[in-house]
């Protein structure tokens, strides 16, 4: 039996919401025989539909509910892993086997709490590298500005810029990579933060096209030092967390593409495990392609070595486990890296547990897989509302074609009232592509006024007034 955990990074680290919804792709990886922890009651309607998905049967799952802690149901509070009562009622759970039939300790963040879990439970040496995470480990590997240093040093090819740790450094680190870039602007990176919402990027010239880069946060900069000099006194605190971390400054290369690569992280060495593509629209993440197509063998070969080399230095700092190289394709097939994160990415469900476990994408005929993040236009009343209109639209995955939808996380609205936020994936026929299934279902949800919300916000269907640091 496998100890699975729905976390999410820790709120310490970075601030979360309403995280229900994205931690039940937990789901996805159950196999007969788990014991999962989550932060809440899992939807129900999810539940029924994602075993029938991957042939596990509810009755072969226990599942278990942390304390609510700080967050209530919402996210789960690390401190509530270690709750007393709670550790004793996961081992109860464990059954006639005790810990002696515990395999695995799985977690969708490398939390601390979730270590110490592991420590109490008597089953440290099944949750790999839990040395390295009891100690903070976690927020070593997802941080942006270690990613440079530890890239440098694994000669992964990076853009140029600067990790920065004070306000008077990145007005400096600024200016000179503007002078020295091409483009005419930059991209100011949180060091915690993911699909482009803890980035920003400054341009002089208010036409270059950046629809589909990955910043959900846009500053038109006013011309010469003092522009420069002014964003500074106004976003230092947000980029730096009030000073909690260092802040990342990279030359912006436009016209490039988004493409990872991923790997597995052991004790004996590192393995990939996929490599595919990221497409962003109004500088939100809108969706991605498994595998990645598309691209020559040189490209291929020179984003495995990358990934290869950054995943090995993370072997060698003591991660274990997940990880992605996110990297960038330039003009003229150059590939260069931006981070990586160490931990259960939004990806691994997609190619893992839907491409190749459930689509099979290897086989024959062919096939590929597009996960869509719900659109900010869409209102999507409730996930019953949705699997209606997949059966009414014809467009059910059908296991006998190898095409359709499949949802990846149940519809659970942020807000009372709100429509449901979140991800599904297309398997279809790469001749065909995916933008017809998708157009068909833009067509029935597509209700919310593009005008209507703000790039900026991460969830926009309200209007929001203008602010001096976007537009």
């Amino acid at each position: 039996m496998r100890i699975l955990i729905g976390n999410h990074i820790d709120p310490s680290i970075r601030e979360r919401g309403d995280m229900r919804a994205w931690t039940q792709r937990l789901l996805w990886f159950a196999r007969p025989g788990d014991l999962l922890i989550l932060c809440c009651e899992p939807d129900a309607a999810f539940v029924d539909y994602a075993l029938a998905h991957t042939g596990v049967k509810q009755g072969e799952l226990t599942v278990l509910v942390a304390p609510a802690g700080a967050y209530g149901d919402r996210l789960l509070d690390p401190a509530s892993l270690t709750d007393a009562a709670f550790v004793e009622t996961v081992r109860a759970a464990l059954g006639e086997g005790g810990t002696d039939a515990v395999t695995e300790v799985f977690a969708l963040w490398p939390a601390a709490a979730v270590a110490r879990l592991a420590d109490a439970l008597g089953v440290a040496d099944r949750f790999e590298g839990a040395a390295f995470f009891a100690q903070g480990g976690g927020e070593i590997g997802n941080n942006k500005a270690n990613f440079r240093a530890l890239a440098a040093a694994a000669g992964a090819p990076i853009l140029p810029g600067r990790v920065c740790r004070s306000r008077a450094e990145a007005i400096e680190a600024t200016g000179a990579l503007l002078q020295a870039s091409g483009s005419g602007a930059v991209v100011v990176k949180q060091a915690h933060n993911g699909a482009g919402v803890g980035n920003q990027l400054l341009v002089r010239d208010a036409g270059m096209p950046v629809d589909h880069v990955g910043a959900r946060h846009l500053h038109h900069l006013a011309p010469g030092p003092d522009g420069i000099t002014a964003y500074w006194a106004e976003r230092w605190s947000w980029a730096s967390r009030d000073g909690s971390w260092p802040v990342v400054i990279e030359e912006f290369a436009p016209g490039a593409d988004a493409v990872y690569s991923e790997h597995y992280a052991a004790d004996e060495g590192t393995r990939p495990t996929e490599m595919g593509r990221l497409l962003y629209v109004g500088r939100r993440l809108s969706h991605q392609v498994v595998p990645l197509d598309g691209v020559d063998e040189q490209v291929s070969a020179a984003l495995l070595d990358g990934g290869t080399r950054l995943a090995e230095a993370y072997r060698a700092l003591g991660y274990r486990g997940h990880l992605s190289a996110d990297a960038l394709l330039l003009p003229g097939n150059r590939v260069v890296f931006t981070e990586v994160n160490a931990q259960v990415s939004g990806s691994l469900h997609i190619y893992q547990s839907i491409a190749h476990g459930i689509v099979d994408v290897a086989a024959a005929p062919r096939r590929q897989v597009v996960e869509y993040h719900v659109p900010p236009t869409w209102a999507v009343p409730d996930f019953a509302a949705f699997l209606a209109a997949l059966e009414d639209l014809g467009l059910t995955y059908d296991p006998s074609t190898r095409t359709g939808v499949i949802v990846s996380m149940p519809a659970i609205p942020l807000e009372p009232g709100a429509p449901g936020q979140f991800v599904f994936c297309i398997a279809y026929n790469p001749a065909e592509g995916y933008e017809g299934v998708f157009d068909r279902l833009d067509a029935r949800f597509a209700t919310v006024p593009a005008d209507s919300y703000d790039a900026s916000q991460h969830v926009g269907t309200t209007p929001t007034a203008a602010v001096s640091f976007s537009s």
